[in-house]
């Protein structure tokens, strides 16, 4: 968390920066920068342009002119924020980037565990990601030859970025019970019509997440770039509703580890 809507969101979010250039750069915690050094991460940046924002996976790639790129992963809080002046918040303030324009772009991270790159390459960091969910070449049967032979439960496979990039813990759940496969289900055993499912439910959650901006859950850890919450939590049909009612049959949720994750289903419809 965040995960693909929610960084979706945000990037656009963080369109009306286009333009813009990064007047000065505060690193207030270190360890935020993977690389460079944090001196050379400061020199680099000031002065430059963004040129174009967009998402790759759960990353934020910023384009900058000099054939810079600036890539942001929020990891499990991380927060970008636009604003002026100072927040009134700040300890948990990572990164700050002031604008020409007065604005500033705010890194929060309560948990430290956010990472920001700047690099010529941004396929240096996002190598080996698999492909978009919602880009028009990830078809049916692209999905089911990166499932074809693979013993593994599905619910760690759709978290695994190497197999389609940006699915989380939440969204995980959501469109195995959209699709009604039960999440120790093993790959290698769906049928080309369960197959097509899956595609088809990854598609419509992730669409139907990002229309509601994402998902701010009770913690209140994710917002978008203007600072407001999500809208998507209400429509959540398994994620933390154990013991309630399935919103297709009835049945309780039951919730279990799998793969060292929370994860949320319906024993009845999930099969």
């Amino acid at each position: 968390m965040p995960e693909l809507p929610e960084v979706e969101t945000i990037v656009r979010g963080l369109q009306g920066l286009v333009g813009r250039r990064i007047a000065d750069v505060e690193v207030r915690w270190e360890r935020t920068v993977a690389v460079p050094d944090v001196e050379t991460f400061v020199r680099r940046l000031q002065g430059r342009r963004i040129e174009e924002i967009k998402r790759r996976g759960k990353w934020v790639v910023i384009r900058l002119d000099g054939d810079l790129f600036l890539l942001i992963h929020l990891r499990m809080s991380g927060r970008l924020v636009v604003g002026r002046g100072n927040p009134a918040e700040d300890r948990h303030l990572r990164v700050a980037l002031a604008l020409d324009d007065g604005s500033r772009l705010f890194f929060f991270d309560p948990r430290k565990f956010g990472r920001m790159a700047l690099v010529e390459d941004p396929g240096r960091v996002v190598e080996g990601l698999g492909p978009e969910p919602l880009d028009e070449g990830f078809t049916v049967e692209q999905l089911r030859d990166r499932l074809a032979g693979r013993r593994a439960r599905l619910k760690p496979l759709l978290l695994d970025q190497r197999v389609v990039a940006g699915l989380g813990n939440i969204y995980a759940d959501e469109v195995l019970w959209r699709a009604g496969l039960h999440p120790l289900r093993r790959a290698d055993r769906l049928t080309e019509e369960e197959v097509a499912r899956l595609h088809r439910a990854i598609r419509e959650v992730l669409e139907e997440a990002i229309a509601g901006r994402g998902t701010t859950l009770e913690d209140g850890q994710y917002v978008g770039a203007d600072g407001q919450p999500g809208d998507f939590a209400p429509r959540l049909a398994v994620y933390r509703r154990a013991g309630q009612p399935c919103p297709r049959c009835g049945t309780p949720i039951q919730r279990a580890r799998v793969g060292g994750r929370g994860t949320h289903f319906c024993p009845r419809c999930q099969t």
